[in-house]
């Protein structure tokens, strides 16, 4: 760039100014006037060239991070598709325990209820059983006892009878 400034003053001031006030210019200062505009032409496309290339690049960066956040946000929805039906399906489960819950509440204070009304029932009906056992006993040992006398009545009445013949 320095080096394309200093020719341009070279220029510019090895032209020799005629009477009228313009610059006479031989073809040696010329020359290095388009060399130096081909210099800077050529510098200024080599800066055009390269300036495209940057833009081509971001453009191809720019469509790339399109491209990702399209699939980020493609994977995004499918994890909240993925996510929706499991949270319903949780829910209405939870609230299906919880109404079973409540149900059970009260079916398991009936059941205890229950049980301890069997344990009484089962109780007072091993003893009634208890207490029948005994009185068949001695309803059995009564009715042998009664047996045996009568028994010993018969023979002494038959010995009576014997007796008396």
């Amino acid at each position: 760039m320095e080096q394309q400034q200093s020719q341009m003053l070279r220029v510019k001031n090895s032209g020799i100014l005629s009477y009228n006030g313009s610059p006479m210019i031989d073809d040696k200062d010329e020359e290095m006037t388009m060399s130096a505009l081909s210099a800077f032409r050529a510098k200024e496309e080599e800066i055009e060239r390269k300036k495209m290339e940057v833009r081509e690049r971001v453009q191809a960066q720019l469509g790339r991070a399109e491209e990702e956040t399209k699939r980020l946000a493609e994977i995004r929805e499918e994890l909240q598709a993925l996510a929706d039906p499991m949270r319903k399906e949780v829910a209405i489960v939870r609230k299906r325990v919880d109404i079973v819950n409540r149900e059970l509440k009260p079916l398991g204070q009936t059941c205890q209820k229950k049980e301890k009304e069997y344990k009484e029932a089962l109780e007072a009906f091993n003893e009634k059983n208890s207490e029948k056992t005994q009185l068949l006993a001695k309803l059995m040992e009564l009715v042998s006892e009664s047996e045996r006398l009568r028994m010993k009545k018969l023979e002494e009445l038959s010995k009576n009878l014997d007796s008396l013949h």
